[in-house]
């Protein structure tokens, strides 16, 4: 039996390791395309502010981990699948035959056609080869240009201010995370990170980026020009299934799976962030790019690979937490709300603090906070769980702070 794993990410080192685990005499072959040993891209903030080595990014700090688990690691690049002759075609011309095989090939940044995104300085910080000429750039007082105050630019945010620059941030929405937190939140992280020093700039657009002797320039839809010594873009992300075409596997977001992460392909898998997979509790299909479902995702994919779709993936719930500058953010489930849903809020907005829980009838499903760091997990589970709340639930629109009570009192049936 040979299994290929592509993608060399969290999501292909878990499949891998439980691969391994559950089918000891397997040939295992893992394809990555960097020349990097397999390593976290969550990882490379802390490497930007020198907190690690690059080794500390790697996800298998044992050395001679894959040697010793029998998994063989290429870096390569996949041209083609062939489904129906079960081989796998290399840039380099060579072919593999597989039995099963993974797709984990993960996601890679948004290029918009912005004029100048290829000038030397210009960067997204999603590779070590990225961190490493980010590094080399971001030095104390240097001005910096980040294009993107989404998940992955409030990340590099931390790092940059960590590292003494003068930060801009250029957002083409009106709020800060705009696909994570609402107005109200988002307004609230905006004007905590001014207060650090960080400028942030919303409902602006870059229209052009230009060398200006030694310097770039970043252009606005506004008219105003921003000096820089190193612009970074981090304006989403998109799945890598390019290398799919003509393999007729389907492709909507990312690659369409059914509740065992198979593909419309028989024998072949797909997993993490390139996978558009069930989300939990919305019936909807969707690309959740997050590492704690990759990670999921590769364990349940290993384990259908080799006993043959034996677990499901009930889906998983839409979560992220930011540490921006020491404020803490997070949201949960569906945080924007449902249609004839009841809301409520609590907001200290000179204290940066606020809270926004989502009832569908009488079910937590969604939250959104910021500056709340206790009973997050309670949080997550009162979502996850969709335990009906009774009588909890006015108690919670009148004091949503009563995570704990309402968690124990509805599991418990407590008045």
């Amino acid at each position: 039996m040979h299994h290929i794993v592509i993608g060399a990410g969290p999501t292909g080192v878990t499949a891998c390791a439980r691969l391994r685990e559950l089918d000891p005499g397997a040939r295992i072959t893992l394809i990555g395309e960097e020349p990097e040993p397999p390593y976290s891209r969550m990882a490379i903030p802390y490497l930007l502010v020198e907190d690690i080595g690059e080794s500390g990014t790697y996800l298998r700090k044992t050395d001679g981990f894959y040697a010793e688990h029998l998994i063989e690691v290429r870096q390569e690049r996949v041209a083609k699948v062939s489904p129906g002759a079960h081989s796998i075609t290399l840039a380099s011309d060579g072919t593999l035959d597989y039995d099963r095989l993974l797709i984990a090939t993960g996601a890679s940044p948004v290029r918009p056609p912005i004029p100048g995104m290829d000038l030397p300085g210009v960067h997204s910080c999603w590779t070590l080869a990225d961190a490493r000429a980010i590094a080399a750039r971001a030095t104390a007082n240097t001005p910096v240009v980040l294009i993107g105050a989404g998940f992955i630019g409030c990340i590099i945010l931390e790092a940059l201010v960590k590292r003494g620059v003068q930060l801009t941030v250029v957002e083409r929405e009106d709020r800060m995370v705009p696909r994570m937190m609402d107005q109200v939140a988002g307004g609230l992280l905006k004007d905590w990170c001014q207060t650090k020093g960080v400028r942030v700039l919303t409902r602006a657009g870059v229209t052009g980026i230009a060398q200006q002797g030694e310097q770039l320039g970043v252009s606005l839809d506004n008219g105003e020009q921003l000096p820089a010594g190193l612009v970074i873009t981090a304006m989403g992300v998109r799945s890598n299934t390019g290398f799919l075409e003509g393999a007729d596997i389907a492709i909507e977001q990312g690659i369409v799976v059914d509740d065992h992460l198979q593909t419309s392909q028989p024998d072949i898998y797909a997993a993490g962030d390139v996978a558009q997979g069930m989300e939990y509790g919305t019936g909807l299909s969707a690309v959740q790019a997050i590492q704690p479902t990759a990670v999921e995702h590769g364990r349940i994919a290993a384990t259908n690979m080799v006993r043959g779709n034996v677990l499901r993936h009930a889906g998983s719930v839409n979560m992220n937490v930011l540490d921006t500058l020491g404020l803490i953010s997070a949201s949960f489930g569906q945080w924007q709300g449902v249609a004839d849903g009841d809301s409520t809020e609590l907001l200290d907005a000179a204290s940066h603090r606020y809270l926004k829980l989502q009832f569908d009838g009488d079910q937590l499903v969604g939250a959104c906070s910021l500056g709340h760091t206790q009973h997050i997990g309670v949080l997550r589970g009162l979502i996850r769980s969709r335990v009906p709340l009774g009588v909890w639930k006015e108690r919670l629109m009148k004091e949503p702070t009563r995570l704990m009570e309402a968690y124990l009192g509805a599991v418990q049936g407590l008045a």
